[in-house]
């Protein structure tokens, strides 16, 4: 386990997934996600299997409270480039329907990017998320993520399109915020 100040950052077992089922599938944190279906548990079993637990490109976390041992959330890098030194930045705090808060997901998100900084020795971490996740966006520009792009009207969603936006922060960002161990 990777413990931060208040969670830990632990791999996924079997046993988790009918909570992150759960709450990947509430409507209003699902609206935020890529895949905007609700899921099966035959869909979410097949993720883990052969995304989770099987995909070099993927490292996905528990995120798990430390007083207790509560799981919170998950959180991960995906489509990790080893060539390019990359990969996308994936988070969320399911429990209690927090989805994106002050606690959790920032003390995660610290320990994810030291992680993929330091551990995986990546030269750039971006996110892209859509312009209705006022959490996330201000989340990301809090975390230090700068603003690279939009691709207007990528997502249907609420009866509207909305826009893709894409955030990035490169190894020496990271260093300059004083992170870097």
């Amino acid at each position: 386990m990777i413990k931060g100040k208040v969670c830990g950052l632990r791999a996924i077992h079997r046993n988790d997934l009918d909570s992150l089922l759960t709450w990947r599938n509430r409507p209003e944190l699902r609206q935020f996600f890529r895949e905007y279906r609700e899921i099966s548990p035959a869909q979410q079993k097949e993720w883990f299997e052969n995304i989770v637990q099987e995909d070099s490109r993927t490292r996905m976390f528990a995120i798990e409270r430390l007083s207790d041992g509560e799981l919170m959330g998950a959180c991960g890098l995906c489509y990790i480039d080893q060539i390019n030194q990359n990969a996308d930045f994936s988070i969320y705090i399911g429990k209690d329907d927090l989805y994106i808060d002050d606690t959790y997901a920032v003390d995660a998100a610290k320990l994810l990017l030291e992680y993929g900084f330091n551990e995986l020795n990546l030269h750039r971490v971006w996110a892209e998320i859509y312009s209705i996740d006022e959490p996330k966006i201000t989340f990301f520009k809090e975390l230090g993520f700068v603003p690279e792009g939009v691709h207007r009207q990528t997502h249907w969603t609420g009866g509207k399109w909305v826009d893709s936006l894409f955030y990035g922060m490169l190894h020496e960002d990271y260093q300059d915020l004083g992170r870097a161990t």
